[in-house]
């Protein structure tokens, strides 16, 4: 699936066929080895590789219930878990290479408008809802409904929804929530207690949102399952947003996406103006370089160099977006002497991070001039994918 934003592709999401993503799956496991040198456990949950559960990934009434205080810093982990003992773990993030799964007893089952925090007691809101009025109404909402000692994060569709509307969504997650522990409490480890929708549902749930103009699908059996799954979610309203394709040119070429894809996974991308960046993803961090391209020595040369930061600045953002790069970037703009116009930059860069929905965040200027960003690791990088998609 891919989103176009004002003309431009800015994500891409793949789900393989013949590999079920673990990410967002909740499991009753069993704690196959402690590690006390680590700080960590692994857990068996019936998959090819048990999961690494940090001790900082314990939620507090685990802490309680072995007797500690929370808020007193993190116990030794062979303190709170024995072998053989039986938890229940959500998968946070996918293996990577030799590294396994990562899991999490910090449970979270994400709807519509909410995502449900079982363990966890505290009211959060979006960092998209700018309002503060709505967001002051959220946070009211979300103490009315929640129960005691659980949570709740108001999602960006939360924005525009109707009390009916977010009562309903919660009421749905409340009753997911019944179901796993009705389940956990019937079965013996390993078993898997609730898996996320499929890629297309998910796709819906949290990003057709009332701004999207609309939903274009090349597959007759998909369109009409998103159909259904509208009328499910109560938003029959959007319906009419949704398109089947019938063009004989596949969807994605139509489009423009495999196109502007396949530019985007260059090391060297252009710039409108002549210039260009480089990317360069490694382990530790991703470095981009800024470049003006041709010869700026003239009377204009500020200004060219200028307008080539600020296209970069604009184009980043959606780069990482794109590409999936998380962790810590590395940016050389090219220097400029006016402080004005390093401002303007620096301006432009954090608006355009501000669109993406997995947190990044502007940190800095290093000592050498160079500007640091971080952004939250969701899953593996675009290149990660690409790769295992060309060896599947």
């Amino acid at each position: 699936m891919a989103i176009i934003e004002n003309g431009e592709l800015v994500e891409v999401h793949f789900e393989f066929p013949n590999r079920r993503p673990l990410v967002g799956n909740i499991y009753k496991g069993k704690v196959e080895t402690v590690l006390p040198g680590m700080g960590a456990a692994f857990v068996q949950v019936g998959e090819k590789k048990p999961l690494f559960l940090a001790a900082h990934e314990l939620h507090e009434g685990i802490l309680k219930a072995k007797g500690f205080e929370p808020g007193r810093g993190i116990p030794p982990i062979q303190k709170l878990l024995k072998p053989g003992e039986s938890v229940i773990v959500q998968v946070r993030r996918e293996g990577v290479g030799e590294k396994n799964p990562q899991a999490t007893t910090k449970l979270s089952l994400p709807g519509r408008y909410w995502v449900f925090l079982p363990t966890e007691d505290r009211v959060s809101i979006s960092r998209r809802i700018e309002d503060r009025a709505v967001a002051r109404r959220l946070r009211q909402i979300a103490r009315e409904l929640k129960p005691a000692g659980a949570g709740l994060i108001a999602r960006t569709a939360a924005l525009h929804a109707s009390r009916d509307d977010l009562d309903r969504d919660f009421n749905y997650l409340l009753g997911l929530w019944k179901g796993v522990q009705e389940l956990a409490a019937e079965s013996s480890p390993p078993k898997l207690l609730y898996s996320p929708p499929d890629l297309a549902r998910s796709i819906v749930r949290d990003r057709f949102l009332e701004d999207v103009d609309s939903l274009i699908v090349d597959d007759e059996t998909v369109y009409q399952e998103i159909l259904d799954f509208l009328d499910y979610l109560h938003l029959g309203r959007l319906k009419g947003r949704v398109r089947l394709y019938r063009g004989t040119i596949p969807l994605f070429v139509r489009y423009g996406v495999e196109e502007e894809l396949a530019q985007a996974m260059q090391r060297k991308i252009p710039l409108k103006g002549g210039g260009f960046i480089t990317v360069d993803e490694t382990e530790a961090l991703t470095a981009i370089d800024v470049n003006t391209g041709s010869d700026v020595k003239h009377k204009n040369q500020a200004s060219a160099i200028l307008n080539t930061n600020l296209e970069a600045a604009r184009l980043i953002p959606r780069i990482l977006r794109l590409r999936k790069i998380s962790g810590i970037i590395v940016v050389d703009f090219v220097d400029m002497a006016n402080e004005k116009d390093r401002e303007k930059v620096i301006a432009t860069l954090k608006e355009e991070l501000k669109k993406d929905r997995v947190p990044a965040d502007f940190i800095g200027i290093t000592k050498l001039g160079l500007v640091e960003i971080t952004r939250k690791k969701e899953g593996e990088s675009l290149s990660a994918l690409l790769s295992e998609l060309e060896e599947s």
